[in-house]
């Protein structure tokens, strides 16, 4: 975000701005506000500061209070002074100095119309300023931050005089006539009217602007001081004075909001498309992989169909070559399975998909004894017994048939 400082020139307005990649700052001149408008854009930084036949400047004394109740006492002294209601203005202040239960106030004032007429080439192209100041309180925060002093510019084509206490502007007179104002008059009388405020007018300091140069004798005749000439601020010091108008806060706060939600948007965007992008390429390669899978098992098809032929022919051959399927040594580990003399075994028979059991136990229970020691033998995992429930007899007894499986 670029920052930009508006302030009023001798002869229309001054832009001080920081170039991008750039250090220092610059200063261009326009000649109305109309054309200085037009390098700007609603993402900038901007402060705009009024020339002083724009505003009401007032330094009051105030018992010393906190708060809000000083922003009252501020507000009651305006109404006193406008000829307009204080809903039609907005005003500001800044302490200069608090004393013996006193506070002496720099306040100023702008009328809302004033405003919002000065500023309209910005705010016709939706540029609304950070902030509302005084060009006059910024110039002295910036050469004159201790003590008083007298600054003397020129202003919209009219001098300014301002007198500033501790940095804050406490005085503030245009002088018609610019450079044939008749400064041997006019000086004299300004600092009588700040002695009837209360201000001291030994000034410990008077600074002369540089486009005034051509004052400097005339000024130091008038004053009886020496005088010192100052270059314009780049960039101007920051003041506690805001003038910006509520409404105007609550349109550069939806502005704002405006503007995030349209970089959030932005940024949605180009996270969707990223990943739209990567489903994509990761379609193509799933694709690819899939036609160099099909292209593999096309390949490896006639050695495929040999090795399950060889599988199925060594699982014919299993039983005949693997001990596990011998029939005597199946015989004998179910022999060894059963749980007494009085589980016999009746029947056996054996092929390559299955063995079956025949026998009969004096108990349906010794049957089941019987069958879970098969389950159970180390020897006979290969297989998947499974035996319905027995068959009892006249006598008692229980007739049983057991099958198994090769795994």
């Amino acid at each position: 975000m670029n920052q930009f400082f508006l302030v009023p020139g001798a002869e229309g307005w001054n832009v001080i701005s920081r170039p991008p990649q750039n250090a220092g700052w610059e200063v261009r001149a326009f000649p109305t506000l109309d054309e200085a408008a037009q390098i700007l854009s609603p993402d900038d930084d901007v402060v705009l500061a009024l020339p002083i036949s724009a505003v009401l400047a007032q330094r009051m004394r105030l018992p010393s209070v906190e708060g809000s109740e000083l922003s009252e006492m501020v507000r009651i002294q305006f109404e006193k002074a406008l000829p307009f209601s204080t809903e039609e203005v907005t005003s500001d202040f800044e302490v200069i100095e608090q004393a013996n239960g006193e506070c002496v106030i720099s306040a100023v004032a702008v009328q809302n119309q004033r405003l919002t007429e000065l500023a309209a080439p910005l705010l016709n192209r939706k540029v609304i300023p950070r902030a509302v100041t005084v060009y006059a309180a910024q110039r002295v925060a910036t050469h004159a931050e201790k003590g008083r002093a007298l600054f003397i510019y020129s202003e919209s084509g009219a001098l300014v005089s301002a007198i500033s206490e501790n940095g804050k502007l406490s005085f503030a007179r245009t002088i018609d006539g610019a450079a044939a104002a008749p400064l041997e008059l006019e000086l004299p009388r300004l600092t009588m009217t700040a002695e009837l405020q209360g201000i001291n007018s030994s000034f410990q300091n008077v600074l002369l602007d540089e486009q005034c140069f051509g004052l400097r004798d005339r000024v130091e005749q008038a004053l009886a001081a020496p005088t010192k000439i100052i270059a314009i601020e780049t960039p101007p010091a920051s003041t506690g004075l805001n003038l910006l108008p509520q409404a105007w806060r609550e349109q550069r706060a939806r502005q704002t909001r405006r503007e995030q939600w349209k970089r959030r948007v932005a940024i949605a965007a180009v996270v969707y498309g990223a990943i739209v992008a990567f489903a994509l390429i990761q379609l193509v390669y799933l694709k690819f992989r899939v036609r160099q899978l099909d292209r593999q098992v096309e390949r490896d098809a006639p050695r495929t169909v040999f090795v399950r032929a060889a599988a199925n022919n060594w699982k014919a051959l299993a039983p005949a070559i693997d001990p596990h399927f011998y029939p005597i040594e199946i015989l004998l580990h179910l022999f060894d399975s059963l749980p007494s003399a009085d589980v016999r075994i009746t029947a056996y028979s054996q092929s390559a998909r299955q063995i079956s059991v025949e026998g009969e136990a004096s108990k349906a229970a010794l049957a089941y004894q019987f069958v879970d020691k098969v389950k159970k033998h180390p020897d006979l995992q290969n297989f998947t017994f499974d035996m319905q429930s027995p068959r009892i007899l006249p006598n008692d007894h229980a007739q049983f048939r057991l099958e198994g499986r090769p795994r």
